[in-house]
């Protein structure tokens, strides 16, 4: 399926983007902030509530597989939040805090050598005992499985120890600032030994970790369903007996479902939707800015699938930046931002947050918005115009919403826009793959920026899916994630942002808020800045029916 968009409709836009311009400056900065103040919910605390009780969730996509080693879907993260705990977490503040770890890591003097205590007393769902070596295992298993997502994440280590039942030593072969940050998500998640010794590469099929919940059973595109784990350490914060996540991509249902209390919560909530079912008085609204970005990501080198030696594409929009800088100079972020998502959303321009303690002006400015010097760089790079461009975006109505407007906006910089619409675990697959030329997808992003822009960026990395590479980039990430001082860390940051707005591997495009709607008998429901959805302590409120 191509959508085209029609002339009838580019006027309203154009008209919007021609005034934007006429205000343009060299540099811009994206805004922080605006009306909509963050709500992450709030823990149960003192509040009376019914013990047990089944939760339906509406959830807005399929999770890929349920396997922390080699997961790259937000939703997966949503159903492991509550089956499969992390060495650390982060709190409402955004700090990073001890989870199944018993402190914050010990680093050496050097940054070489990082001392992780684990939690004492616990066990996994199938009874096998959580210690450092299980720790070790699965944190081996993310560094050197084969397709595992994790392997840049953790770093250059040299090796993983456990020289005793409660201590697990990282060794490096260089410091790396990012690890406490990155073992706070999935490389931190940690799995039963004996069910990766009996499982192996299909652990997805019936995961096994510590956690509030369990795994109790999936039916693929229908729904994901855990159970309460009697031997859970923190089993007295527990409350639902069952947790039903309910697969619905459509978000006319989701919130239909959650009118007539078809479903208790329900997550990514269409700007659309969201400001008339904040006037019902049976749902409350949570939002949270977001660390991450939607992005589009041009095929540069992916060949033979990610984390494989890059290739050439003999395609003028992979071998030449001019092409891919033309593309990001028309693209109104602000307008079209603004348009589709009725002012919930915010602009990206690059993959480092305003809301980031490592924000600057350097490591935020946004392109100019100038059709003019679209066509120019156009004309430079010799290519015909209007230049096709093939973009892959998931089907659902939002994403949707934004690629027919973007069509109209790059359309003036010199750009035939083509959307094709993708199912959004498909469009995962395609990414990994290396079958496209261009594709618009999302990260949710993390609190250290190394997981916003190594992952992604660094030559050969078990996250660029667009096998692109720039050792003058690599020189710069890798010095970033070296060095332990935060304003230093900012800068390094900055001039990465210069490098990769040079040569445009990925383009930003926005920074969504994470829109989740929950009954008003259901609390202890939460979602911070990291876009996860926290269901493992929430409990139906004993004052109210639900």
């Amino acid at each position: 399926m191509v959508l085209r968009f029609s002339r009838a409709r580019r006027p309203l836009v154009l008209a919007a983007a021609a005034a934007l311009l006429a205000a343009c400056v060299p540099i811009q900065h994206a805004a922080v902030g605006g009306d909509h103040p963050d709500d992450y919910g709030a823990p149960v605390g003192d509040r009376p509530v019914r013990e047990g009780g089944e939760l339906a969730v509406g959830l807005s996509s399929e999770p890929d597989r349920l396997d922390p080693t080699t997961s790259s879907s937000l939703y997966t993260r949503y159903v492991m939040s509550t089956i499969c705990e992390k060495l650390y977490d982060i709190d409402a503040t955004g700090r990073i805090v001890p989870q199944l770890a018993s402190a914050l890591p010990e680093i050496s003097a050097d940054g070489l050598t990082v001392t992780i205590g684990v939690r004492p007393g616990v066990v996994f769902a199938d009874g096998t005992p959580f210690d450092a070596n299980a720790v070790r295992t699965s944190l081996q298993r993310h560094l050197t499985m084969k397709g595992s997502q994790r392997t840049g994440e953790m770093g250059p280590i040299r090796e993983i120890g456990a020289p005793d039942a409660s201590h697990v030593v990282l060794r490096y072969k260089r410091p790396y600032a990012p690890i406490t940050a990155a073992l706070a998500d999935r490389a931190g998640m940690i799995m039963s030994p004996a069910a990766l010794a009996a499982k192996g590469a299909d652990f997805a099929a019936a995961p096994v970790c510590v956690g509030p919940f369990k795994f109790a059973s999936r039916v693929p595109q229908t729904a994901i369903t855990v159970v309460r784990d009697p031997r859970y350490y923190d089993t007295a914060r527990v409350h639902l007996d069952k947790i039903v996540y309910r697969i619905m991509p459509d978000a006319n249902i989701r919130a239909a479902n959650l009118r007539s209390g078809d479903v208790g919560v329900a997550d990514t909530i269409s700007p659309q939707d969201v400001d008339s079912l904040a006037r019902d008085p049976d749902l409350k609204v949570l939002q949270a800015s977001s660390l991450g970005y939607q992005g589009i990501t041009f095929n540069i080198g992916n060949v033979d699938g990610v984390g494989k030696p890059a290739k050439p594409i003999d395609t003028p929009i992979a071998k030449d930046p001019r092409i891919r800088a033309a593309f990001s100079a028309a693209i109104d972020r602000k307008t079209l931002v603004d348009t589709v998502f009725n002012n919930w959303f915010e602009p990206a321009c690059t993959p480092v947050s305003p809301k980031s303690p490592y924000a600057t002006p350097m490591g935020t400015a946004c392109p100019v918005f100038d059709p003019k010097r679209s066509r120019q760089l156009l004309a430079e790079a010799g290519v015909p115009v209007p230049f096709p461009v093939r973009l892959q975006v998931s089907n659902s109505q939002d994403q949707l919403r934004y690629a027919q407007a973007l069509q109209a906006s790059v359309a003036e910089g010199g750009f035939a826009l083509q959307v094709v619409p993708v199912e959004y675990s498909t469009l995962l697959d395609v990414q990994k793959r290396g079958t496209y030329e261009a594709l618009l997808l999302g990260w949710s992003g993390r609190i250290d920026p190394d997981a916003n822009t190594a992952r992604f960026l660094v030559s050969g990395g078990g996250g660029n899916y667009g096998g692109f590479s720039s050792p003058e980039l690599d020189e710069v990430l890798t010095k970033a994630s070296q060095v332990i001082d935060p304003a230093h860390r900012a800068v390094l940051y900055g001039k990465a942002v210069a490098l990769i707005q040079r040569d445009n591997p990925v383009v930003y495009t926005y920074r969504l808020r994470s829109l989740t709607v929950r009954s008003a008998g259901l609390v202890g429901v939460e979602v911070y800045s990291d876009g996860v959805l926290r269901l493992g302590k929430a409990a139906f409120a004993a004052d109210r029916e639900g």
